[in-house]
Parts: structure tokens; sequence; C-alpha cells
């Protein structure tokens, strides 16, 4: 079995849990309310303007056995420089103010991600990134795109406000089998056990962001 194939079936558990969260089963259905998109892309703000930082630590921490990995890592990032300033111009095409979110700290869920992503980078095996990475594109290439239209025909907004939603999900769907040759040319156990560990830990932190957008949001809060 080939690793990537091995990855998808250990962590699809951990990714049916993901998608029955109910606020993401809302959002696939247009259900959410402009305060809860709001709120989702500000903390989509606070993790995306991580993703270049992430794979640069990457980089650096990859040891000699995977340094022909550094090709990969490169085009990744110069493919995500800027990504974070789509997201605050959605926040403006919303109505929302998005100096305020973008000097705002992350909400408790998104930092904690955001932390488990720095450490096992640090001080764990740098593969584990691509864990992260297997989740947040896979759920854009599987989700976003259609998200975005339900969303857009809900909440009346312009198609300006979704070009985080609608482009991420149209890139991510290119990157999928870059990602899977990538991950397919892992050869050792102990890298492919850190994938997939990883993988399933960020199904399950990424999910606690929903869950806690959703808490927060039932509560009329603003991050």
């Amino acid at each position: 079995m080939s690793t990537h194939d091995r990855l998808v079936r250990d962590t699809d558990a951990s990714r049916q849990r993901f998608l029955s969260i109910p606020i993401i089963q809302r959002a696939l259905r247009g259900e959410v309310t402009r305060h809860e998109y709001v709120v989702f892309l500000s903390q989509a703000y606070q993790h995306v303007r991580q993703t270049v930082p992430l794979m640069m630590g990457m980089g650096y921490h990859l040891p000699e056995r995977l340094r022909w990995m550094m090709p990969a890592v490169a085009e990744y990032i110069e493919e995500e420089i800027g990504h974070d300033a789509w997201i605050l111009d959605d926040l403006t095409a919303c109505g929302a103010d998005a100096e305020h979110y973008r000097q705002a700290a992350p909400m408790h869920a998104t930092e904690m991600m955001i932390a488990y992503a720095h450490d096992g980078i640090a001080r764990g095996n740098p593969v584990s990134f691509l864990g992260m990475v297997f989740v947040l594109e896979g759920v854009s290439a599987a989700l976003a795109t259609r998200a975005a239209g339900a969303l857009q025909t809900a909440l009346g907004l312009p198609k300006t406000a979704f070009r985080y939603l609608a482009s991420h999900g149209a890139l991510d769907v290119q990157h999928v089998g870059f990602y899977e040759r990538l991950v397919d040319r892992l050869t050792d156990d102990d890298d492919r056990a850190a994938l997939i560990h990883a993988a399933n830990r960020f199904y399950d932190l990424y999910g606690d962001i929903f869950r806690q957008i959703d808490a927060v949001t039932a509560q009329g809060d603003t991050p």
C-alpha cells in the first residue's frame, strides 16, 4: 500500500468525525450567519498567516535523509505567499473591520493548532507538518468551493467576499496530486507514522476551531 493510500485509510475515522461537526454541515447547506462566516475568516487568517513560517521551519529542520523535499517545500512557500491577504480582503467585503482581525489574537482552539504545528516541526519530526497540509488542503479541495457557493447565495454577499474559499478550493484540487506524489516518496516507517499521527491530530484540532466558532457565535461574541 502506498503511503498516501495508507494515510487516507488510517485517518478516515478522524475525517468522518470532522465532517459530522454541526457547523460544517450547516455551512455546506448555506445555513450559517454572516457573523459565523466572519469569525471563520478571522480564524482562517490566524492559521493561514502561519503557513509560510511553518514551511520555512519545516525546511530548516529537515534531516539529511529528507533533504530531497526542499524543492517541494520551496514550491509550496511560493504558492502560499499572500493568501492571508486574501482573507483580509474577504473580511472587508463582508463589511468587517479587517484591521481589527489582523491585530487580534487567535481563539484558544486556533492557537492550539498553530502551536502543535510549530512544536511538531521543531521538537518532533518535521514531516508532521505534512499532516496539517493533508487536512487543510483535503478539506479545502472537498468542501471549500461547494461551501462558498452555498454561502454566497444564502448570505447575499458579493463574490469578492469569498476569494479565500473559492480560490483556495480550486488551488488545493491542483495540489492534491502533487501532495500524493510527495508523500509516496516517504520510505521510512517512522516518517510515515509521524505523518499519519499528525494528520489525525490535525483533524481533531481543526475540528476544535469550528466547535469553538459555533460556541462563540452562539453567545453573540466576537473574537
